[in-house]
């Protein structure tokens, strides 16, 4: 008789959904992203981080990303073994890649544009960008919960 057993450290939550390259599906994206996380039972706190990160990056996905006739798609993955949340948002241009602010680069007050990924990056442990083929890129950010939350 076989039995599949679990695997030890496998991820309790994935969630995977294209979504229109429209404002309607960025705000989709961002209120999928809560109620998803709510039913696995994820803490307020990294609940509140995510909705922003995912707000921001499905908001780039539509504003820089977009191709006409192509979704973009979110994914979430939660590993409470190692309370980590991977949040992942691929879009069709591959051609414009995400900028990092230089280190020790303080915002301009006054600028009116690319603050969103210095908030992703200041409510994320880490992101990056990879290319998703054949030409896109998915823009990644890794949240953590401190232990005892």
């Amino acid at each position: 008789m076989n039995h599949s057993t679990p695997q030890v450290g496998a991820p309790v939550g994935t969630f995977t959904q294209l979504l229109s390259s429209t404002r309607r599906g960025a705000r989709l994206a961002r209120l999928l992203a809560v109620t998803e996380l709510r039913s696995w039972g994820a803490s307020q706190d990294l609940t509140e981080r995510a909705e922003l990160v995912v707000a921001e990056l499905a908001a780039n996905a539509v504003l820089h990303g977009r191709v006409p006739g192509r979704c973009f798609r979110l994914t979430l993955v939660l590993d409470p073994t190692v309370s980590r949340l991977r949040i992942e948002v691929s879009d069709a241009r591959g051609d414009l890649h995400p900028r990092p602010l230089p280190a020790n680069t303080e915002p301009d007050p006054l600028q009116t544009g690319d603050r969103g990924l210095a908030l992703v990056a200041a409510l994320a442990d880490h992101w990056d960008m990879t290319p998703y083929p054949p030409s896109g890129k998915t823009v990644r950010a890794v949240l953590s919960t401190p232990p005892g939350t």
